[in-house]
């Protein structure tokens, strides 16, 4: 399922070429985890809230696997995991935990069946991107995964794999769904800064150069076979760097992103942004009407035409709300498609 460009042995950034094709982006989704612990009545909510551009949810209040690393780890092809104390670590051989993350995923997968085998259109799923991935995996012997290019480049390759075979899975069970696979990465912009601690505590792990950081994602953007979004809602986030390396969306929180250069270029380039636009967290929600007006005056002083910002938005919360409680999330989800309605031209 990679795509015929894709070169084991090309380390260069990927050769322009059609690519997957384009989704039809919808006007409000979510970022992927949710309050709860039945998946089940977190997709219903999601179907409901969200008609036009659902999510396959997570729901870490599950426990271990249900986290964004243990999740993800669920999805590795021919490499395992183990959790310790200190977070999850590489192992030989699969064990207990990892088996509960792949049954807590294989969960999910059946209530996707059961909820929204008739669902159609743009259907987003959500893993951990291979910086994050590499950051939160401590070696069996030694610091974290992020620091040893071999393991780096072997965990993103595994993830590709396991992507590629979670998007068919879902697509067997919601053959409607237009998938769209999201790449969290919260973690770049400590990668690129030199901020991510040591595994003892005591120290900072070095920075890495943001070409070999482009280089990495690039190499694992173009081998999915569905569009794909970055999310990063963490300051500083790299929108630049993310587009540059083949990124379909941009998802990240409209309070933190201060560089609108990065943000013009990217709707130049037609990358499609959702954009982070009520807190992931119980807060007091504005009218619908008074946050579109904001999204507006935004779009405004990026200098481009009104009647384009509905074609190139959409709205979501500015990070997942596995923090909120049942009740704001709901409020949020409706928030934000309420709030897009607003945006469409008259």
């Amino acid at each position: 399922m990679a795509s015929p460009n894709y070169r084991p042995d090309d380390d260069a950034l990927p050769a322009e070429d059609d690519g997957p094709a384009p989704p039809r982006w919808g006007p409000a989704s979510g970022v992927g985890s949710l309050p709860g612990t039945d998946p089940v009545e977190a997709l219903r909510l999601v179907t409901g809230e969200l008609p036009d551009f659902a999510h396959l949810p997570e729901l870490p209040a599950r426990g271990p696997g249900a986290d964004l690393i243990g999740r993800t780890a669920a999805l590795l092809v021919d490499i395992s995991v183990d959790l310790t104390p200190a977070g999850w670590r590489l192992v030989a051989r699969p064990g207990n935990d990892l088996r509960r993350a792949h049954e807590l995923l294989e969960r999910d997968l059946d209530a996707l069946f059961d909820v929204a085998a008739g669902y159609t259109g743009p259907f987003k799923l959500q893993a951990a991107g291979p910086w994050t991935l590499a950051a939160g995996l401590e070696r069996t012997r030694g610091d974290r995964a992020v620091v040893d290019p071999g393991a780096r480049r072997d965990l993103a390759q595994s993830l590709a794999e396991g992507l590629a075979g979670h998007v068919a899975a879902v697509s067997a069970r919601v053959p409607g769904a237009q998938v769209v696979v999201q790449l969290d990465e919260p973690s770049v912009p400590a990668v690129l800064q030199g901020g991510l601690p040591t595994v003892s505590g005591f120290g900072k792990l070095a920075e890495i150069e943001s070409t070999t950081v482009e280089e990495g994602l690039a190499r694992l953007i173009r081998q999915l076979p569905v569009p794909v979004v970055v999310h990063c809602c963490a300051p500083r986030a790299p929108l630049d760097l993310f587009r540059a390396a083949g990124a379909d969306g941009l998802s990240f929180d409209h309070g933190l992103v201060q560089d609108l250069d990065a943000v013009g270029t990217a709707i130049e380039a037609g990358t499609r942004l959702l954009v982070g636009v009520v807190p992931g967290t119980d807060a007091p929600l504005p009218a619908a009407k008074a946050t579109a007006t904001r999204l507006q005056a935004w779009w405004n002083e990026l200098g481009f035409p009104a009647e384009q910002l509905s074609a190139a938005v959409t709205l979501t919360p500015a990070c997942g709300m596995a923090g909120a409680s049942p009740r704001y999330a709901r409020a949020a989800m409706a928030h934000v498609r309420e709030a897009a309605k607003h945006l469409l031209p008259e």
